[in-house]
């Protein structure tokens, strides 16, 4: 009896945004493991390009391209730039996310509100259009957005990067039901707390993480690496007849 090819991605292309560390980096490995030509792509290319040398040096296929995604004319570049060397693209991860606020939703001001919106809802949409327009010629692909189980419940002093995550579960679906004539699929991830540098304000913080344990029967933050295998689920043929899921990796939080 054969193994499954179910979840072989010989022969793509895969852009994964926010890739030089946590979350996005574990995807970005898991997909090169996989068979993927993996674009790792954050703001500074340093950090992509060490992220990509090693997995090269492990043996996958892997290039770095700069990509600030809450820069308009960087998120076109990246996309023609793409189209330029691969012709292609068949898997979009939107990872990269900001949460420049922590504290109560009425000492939000407009700089770190403006800065969040332009990342987490702005950038995820442009991202996901022009690399739809490409798929599209190409005859489909598939768009993970990174979300948050924020969006669904929101996080105390979390008020403007709940709301944008919010918004990404809705435009998930909204890209699912647009975009499927097209052979694009498009799904969420919804992670829990995470042991990554960007959640360290929750995870290094005793008073903060000692409730929040509290409320996952799984008693533990994840580890990156295991947001990653329900990422490759979704961008892979074992997801063919899935689009518009948005689903939760929380260690069963909001079971």
């Amino acid at each position: 009896m054969q193994k499954t090819q179910l979840f072989d991605l010989d022969g793509k292309i895969a852009l994964v945004t926010g890739a030089s560390r946590g979350i996005g980096e574990a995807i970005a490995r898991l997909l090169a493991q996989q068979g993927a030509h993996v674009i790792v792509s954050s703001r500074k290319i340093d950090d992509c390009q060490q992220v990509a040398d090693s997995i090269v040096a492990a043996g996958g296929q892997d290039s770095a391209m700069a990509c600030h995604i809450g820069d308009m004319e960087q998120i076109t570049a990246t996309i023609e730039a793409i189209r330029s060397q691969f012709g292609k693209l068949d898997i979009l991860v939107n990872n990269a996310a900001t949460n420049p606020f922590f504290g109560n939703v009425l000492d939000t001001d407009l700089s770190a509100f403006q800065k969040t919106v332009d990342v987490n809802i702005r950038g995820y949409f442009f991202m996901s259009v022009e690399a739809g327009k490409l798929m599209r010629e190409n005859g489909g692909g598939a768009i993970l957005n990174v979300a948050s189980v924020n969006g669904l419940v929101p996080g105390l002093m979390q008020g403007i990067y709940s709301i944008t995550k919010a918004a990404v579960i809705n435009m998930t679906k909204v890209f699912a039901k647009e975009c499927a004539q097209f052979g694009i699929r498009c799904n969420a991830l919804l992670p829990g707390l995470t042991d990554t540098k960007f959640a360290s304000a929750l995870v290094k913080n005793d008073s903060i993480l000692k409730p929040a344990l509290q409320r996952i029967p799984m008693a533990r933050p994840a580890d990156p690496t295991e947001m990653a295998g329900t990422v490759l689920y979704l961008v892979s043929n074992a997801s063919s007849y899935t689009t518009g899921a948005a689903i939760n990796v929380d260690g069963g939080m909001l079971s």
